[in-house]
């Protein structure tokens, strides 16, 4: 059996986006399928459909904290603010681990809709570096907090 790395990374060498992979590894443990779960987070990959804002990995990592811990119909405030206390502290460590949680920082400025980005992205491999290393390092966040 995988583990939740293996999972998000597996996802992630297929194509599948950073938010996609990272959210992937969580959902068959918590009553989601995996399709659903790929539709949902289909716009929030390379900071939101390449928009460079939030990390994608991040996003993932924090829908995968709502998932694992959230609020329900009937639980109370508490239960919500304990994913936010999740979410704070995720964001630091992840932000610690990897200096920002901002694609652009994290792809050091590079704007992915400029003409040649991709090449680039290519060239110096900073898909499997710098995106890889973030899926990867929120999961293990992920794991760590729940």
């Amino acid at each position: 059996m995988k583990n939740r790395i293996e999972i998000a990374t597996e996802r992630f060498d297929q194509g599948f986006s950073c938010a996609q992979s990272v959210f992937a590894a969580f959902v068959a443990e918590n009553g989601l399928d995996e399709i659903t779960a790929m539709n949902l987070t289909s716009g929030l990959g390379a900071g939101f459909g390449r928009a460079q804002e939030v990390c994608g990995a991040v996003s993932g990592a924090v829908l995968a904290i709502g998932l694992g811990c959230g609020r329900k119909a009937e639980d109370g405030r508490a239960v919500k603010e304990e994913a936010y206390a999740l979410t704070r502290e995720f964001m630091q460590r992840f932000k610690a681990a990897h200096g920002s949680c901002c694609c652009r920082e994290l792809l050091g400025g590079l704007d992915l809709n400029a003409e040649g980005a991709h090449e680039r992205m290519v060239a110096e491999g900073l898909r499997e570096r710098v995106c890889g290393a973030c899926v990867a390092g929120a999961v293990k966040l992920v794991e760590e907090l729940l």
